[in-house]
């Protein structure tokens, strides 16, 4: 799988959170159900100061018992201090463009991520959706690197 290094400038995400794991049998409905949440429950209109309309599909906070799972958008200040607000550090990322069904082509590639030997640093990975065809989406991952 294809992926180019890229020098990232720090962003801020506003949205809705929930802790998880790999292992957690509820995982994908716990990720699911932020989505549904976002969109479904008012909360992506009400977020203010947004940079673009791309969403973002945040992962951090690792530690041995999973990780935190924040959906929301890229702000350029948080005022919405009733959500979850979270930094995306400045730093070294891998990039992965990827294009298909969302969820399908997401999934499939965080497996192939997850195979290879990348020097992870575990401080945040994320997803940001670059159009809103479900079926055939534009996203790319980025995976932050030591």
């Amino acid at each position: 799988m294809n992926y180019e290094i890229v020098n990232l400038t720090e962003k801020i995400v506003v949205g809705v959170s929930a802790v998880t794991s790999n292992n957690d049998p509820e995982m994908g409905e716990i990720i699911g159900g932020l989505w549904e949440k976002l969109y479904q429950g008012g909360f992506h209109e009400s977020i203010k100061n947004k940079v673009n309309e791309y969403a973002i599909g945040l992962y951090s906070d690792y530690n041995a018992d999973g990780y935190c799972v924040t959906v929301g958008n890229e702000v350029s200040k948080a005022e919405n201090l009733e959500l979850t607000v979270k930094r995306i550090p400045a730093g070294k990322y891998a990039k992965f463009s990827i294009h298909g069904h969302m969820q399908q082509a997401v999934a499939e590639a965080w497996e192939q991520i997850w195979q290879m030997e990348l020097p992870r640093s575990f401080i945040c990975d994320f997803e940001e959706y670059l159009n809103c065809d479900f079926e055939n989406g534009e996203i790319d991952i980025y995976v932050s690197l030591k």
